[in-house]
């Protein structure tokens, strides 16, 4: 990898989201983070306060939309907006977890489309580009009227697991529905092994029915992928529909570990063996569970940042 020369105009700054990351990338790309003080006045409205030039620059901010989603969210646009009356050159908003992405459309009537209203909000707020990282929906890309390099996190669990020793003929990759399949047969094939597919039905919100199981998984080891865990509902139950069909071991891995509400004690209690997660979110008070294996985005994040810098194609990062 080609660091990028201290002596060109480029400069990282990180909002409160996903400081270990932030620094993580930053030491990748063998640059420092930028000043920039991020806090709170006392009635609760985001204080931003930029401590260095960033005129002419072309700068990056990392920050994840994670919980608490609204602050976060709001930091990230003060930063952009900020950064912009500086007349930073270039502004790429680095989102490892873009959060709101799942109403991205109107599921019932009068329902709102949030994930294009933070999509305009990022673009009206000054921000050029965006870097993410597996948008629940890829199709948000078109949200946007600035360029969006949605980076793949499968391919990163992929290679990790390709060395974890879990691959043999009696190795089965499922989808935990049918939304899901694109993503589980594309690591299937990388895999080069069968998939199976978990019928669900979703009666209300963070709640979930398993209906059946597509695919052969008896006395197979089961790898459940997805792009994310919340409550972790979907994912416990499909892991025990997948063990009452006769699965031998069952695993499974997503790119984002959201973990809210009931999901560290779902998962604790739960037949899966380990869970293979990407640090896209960071947590304030860290998750104290054995079964999570954190694995770091910070090397391709950088390489995403200095091809962006240096006008260079984002896919060659997955050749």
């Amino acid at each position: 990898m080609t660091f990028i020369n201290p002596r060109h105009k480029v400069k990282l700054f990180a909002g409160n989201a996903c400081p270990a990351l932030a620094k993580n990338i930053a030491d990748k790309l063998q640059q420092p983070l930028g000043a920039v003080e991020a806090g709170k006045f006392s009635d609760g409205e985001t204080s931003v306060h930029i401590g260095e030039t960033v005129r002419g620059q072309d700068v990056f901010v990392i920050q994840s939309t994670s919980y608490p989603v609204n602050d976060n969210l709001m930091e990230l646009l003060i930063i952009v907006d900020a950064l912009k009356r500086a007349s930073a050159g270039r502004i790429t908003a680095v989102m490892p977890y873009f959060g709101y992405a799942r109403q991205d459309r109107k599921a019932k009537a009068r329902d709102p489309i949030s994930a294009k209203l933070v999509a305009d909000l990022i673009t009206a707020a000054g921000a050029n580009r965006v870097l993410t990282m597996d948008l629940h929906a890829p199709q948000l890309q078109g949200f946007f009227n600035i360029p969006v390099d949605n980076l793949l996190g499968m391919s990163v669990l992929t290679k990790y697991i390709l060395k974890s020793g879990l691959i043999g003929e009696d190795f089965c990759v499922v989808s935990p529905d049918v939304g899901s399949t694109a993503r589980a047969r594309s690591v299937a094939q990388r895999l080069n092994c069968p998939i199976a597919i978990v019928d669900k039905r979703r009666p209300r919100a963070n709640a979930v029915e398993i209906m059946n199981i597509v695919g052969d998984v008896k006395d197979k080891v089961c790898l459940i992928v997805d792009d994310m865990v919340d409550t972790a509902g979907t994912m416990v139950l499909g892991a025990e529909a997948i063990k009452s069909a006769g699965a031998r071991e069952v695993y499974a891995c997503c790119t984002h570990a959201v973990l809210s509400g009931p999901a560290v004690e779902r998962l604790a209690n739960s037949c899966l063996k380990t869970l293979f997660v990407l640090d896209t979110v960071e947590h304030e008070t860290p998750v104290q569970l054995g079964k999570l294996k954190y694995i770091s985005v910070a090397p391709i994040f950088a390489e995403a940042i200095e091809s962006i810098y240096a006008e260079l194609p984002i896919s060659k990062l997955y050749e």
